[in-house]
């Protein structure tokens, strides 16, 4: 009996406070935790880094290869980002294949990074319809406390503006790689993504693990450094109305900016 009340008093406690504008942690309904991040986090990995919001931690690996293009995009280079959800991340993450919150939180942050065209794809075309470069995004969560998506888009939007190709040149068909020679990888544009919880009618920027647990509804939003939507998720049961979202595109697009500081400079 005592399980089934607690979460409900818990749920009341954290839904009265924002409705009164405050939260448990003491911060404004639109204000992030504390944000860090550090590049070259991976000394094995072309790029890398790690970053913090609050006490979720998400370390990032940029790993470039060469391989044969997609058919229908021969002369693009391709990007795969995949997430592992580390079983001493959180009590509820469990070893093997990746659940729906891994296949989620990979295909979010990819959208928003492939469709922010953060990366300038065509010019990884190595031999035109034959070889490409492929830059494996790979994802670790080390920590969660809520809010995985604004973490990943920034960690692996710096591991990307830090990550390096050897150069190549073509003899007889053939790619020669000089790995004494490494070039940046060409980027193109900075998207970021701010996540809110709609909570007790409100929207709380930057959702805790107790605020996740008790939100109605959640949006993340991508936004380009022009001002842009790149990418949107929708998550939650309770709908958001046509008010709540176009107030939600406000609020992320003036959070980006803040979240822009980190970015390390190209």
């Amino acid at each position: 009996m005592v399980q089934s009340i607690v979460p409900e008093i818990i749920r009341e406690s954290v839904t009265n406070l924002i409705k009164k504008g405050e939260r448990v942690d003491g911060r404004a309904l639109d204000e992030y935790r504390e944000i860090s991040l550090e590049t070259g986090v991976i000394k094995k990995a072309e790029g890398s880094a790690r970053v913090k919001i609050g006490n979720t931690q998400i370390v990032v690996g940029a790993k470039p290869q060469i391989g044969e293009p997609f058919p229908d995009t021969p002369n693009v280079g391709v990007l795969i980002t995949n997430s592992e959800l580390l079983p001493m991340a959180a009590p509820n993450f469990e070893p093997g294949p990746p659940d729906e919150r891994s296949v989620e939180l990979a295909r979010v942050t990819d959208r928003c990074i492939r469709e922010g065209k953060v990366v300038d794809l065509e010019k990884l075309t190595i031999i035109p319809g034959k070889k490409v470069w492929m830059i494996f995004m790979d994802m670790h969560i080390v920590d969660y406390d809520g809010n995985l998506f604004d973490a990943a888009v920034l960690g692996c939007l710096a591991a990307l503006m830090t990550t390096k190709v050897p150069s190549t040149t073509i003899e007889d068909d053939e790619v020669v790689i000089d790995y004494e020679k490494m070039v940046p990888i060409p980027i193109n544009e900075q998207p970021l993504m701010c996540t809110m919880a709609k909570i007790g009618g409100e929207l709380v920027v930057d959702p805790s693990l107790e605020e996740d647990d008790i939100l109605e509804a959640r949006v993340s939003i991508g936004i380009r450094a022009d001002g842009s939507i790149c990418a949107m998720q929708k998550g939650g049961s309770v709908p958001f109305t046509h008010e709540e979202v176009l107030k939600a595109v406000g609020i992320a697009q003036e959070k980006t900016k803040e979240l822009r500081k980190f970015i390390p400079q190209a």
